[in-house]
């Protein structure tokens, strides 16, 4: 559409603000077409970005908590050579007893696409929040693996799970959970 360009006074006075004028009007003249073939397309964050993103993610998601050993005594002050390498702290239930395990090593047995269709379909026992996991995006999930990858592996496997019914030995955590309502549905 036609824009039309008056000349004012001014304008003429002035040839700095006439040319300034006449780029502009110009400019709005453009077809929409040409304006927008020249955005870029969305970036993928890159390898710093996502290794940055997933120590984000461990540090505050709670990863440390339970996957390094004197990760909350130390009020998180635990060097990061010692992350996630496991840890002999028990938690037992009425599931048994589990323990944290050792996020390094098992990542080194994964590939990347291996880790986000596990981490996807996440089920685990207690104390894990497997449900936070699968709730994550894909790109969180692929952050957390590229950074746990990257620090290699370190430390030995943790402890097996114990069945229910079968007492750990020290340190553990003991869950005492209350008895469901008679009227309760059952558990699946």
């Amino acid at each position: 559409m036609p824009v039309p360009l008056i000349a004012t006074a001014s304008m003429r006075a002035n040839p700095i603000l006439f040319a300034t004028a006449l780029c502009l009007a110009l400019s709005a003249c453009q077809p929409s077409e040409t304006r927008t073939s020249s955005r870029l397309p969305p970036s993928t964050p890159s390898d710093t970005d996502l290794l940055a993103r997933g120590e984000y993610l461990v540090r505050t998601t709670g990863c440390n908590d339970c996957h390094t050993p004197g990760y909350a005594e130390s009020g998180g002050t635990t060097d990061k050579a010692g992350w996630l390498v496991g840890s002999p702290m028990g938690f037992h239930g009425p599931w048994g007893t589990t323990y944290p395990s050792n996020l390094r090593l098992r990542m080194q047995q994964l590939t990347e696409a291996q880790w986000l269709e596990y981490s996807a379909n996440l089920r685990t026992r207690p104390m894990m929040p497997d449900f936070a996991v699968r709730a994550m995006t894909e790109e969180d999930r692929r952050a957390i693996y590229r950074f746990i990858h990257s620090l290699g592996a370190a430390g030995q496997p943790a402890p097996e799970a114990l069945p229910p019914g079968q007492t750990p030995p020290a340190p553990y955590l003991g869950l005492v959970l209350p008895t469901p309502p008679a009227d309760a549905p059952a558990a699946h």
